[in-house]
């Protein structure tokens, strides 16, 4: 493994971890829209890919910001769970996500050994 600068680490550590909490709350809202009444279905889902793309516009941000391959993968994983959604599968959708997490979560663990060994964290 390369070690990464600081300056890359600490953009690492913040966007994975935005990353994270924002697709863990999209995962939670992904297993949740199935239960609401029909007639709120399809806005629910509707707001569900808003903030799946906006999810995604931070995520293509850390990918240029850190050159971070894994917050590609993110990307891709989280254009699958869009794509899951738009054909009214948010239920499987919330896997993708799992996914987009991971990877999400693997630059910040990185970023984090980086800051901690140089007394930062």
């Amino acid at each position: 493994m390369v070690t990464m600068d600081l300056p890359t680490a600490l953009k690492s550590y913040q966007y994975g971890e935005r990353a994270k909490s924002e697709l863990i709350m999209i995962s939670q809202f992904c297993l949740a829209v199935n239960g609401f009444p029909e007639q709120e279905r399809a806005g629910g889902r509707r707001m569900l890919l808003m903030m799946m793309e906006a999810t995604r516009g931070e995520l293509q941000f850390a990918a240029q910001s850190t050159s971070q391959a894994e917050f590609q993968r993110a990307i891709n994983a989280l254009n699958e769970a869009i794509s899951l959604v738009e054909g009214n599968q948010p239920e499987q959708a919330s896997l993708r996500i799992a996914a987009a997490i991971s990877a999400s979560t693997t630059p910040a663990q990185e970023a984090w050994q980086v800051l901690s060994e140089h007394g930062l964290l």
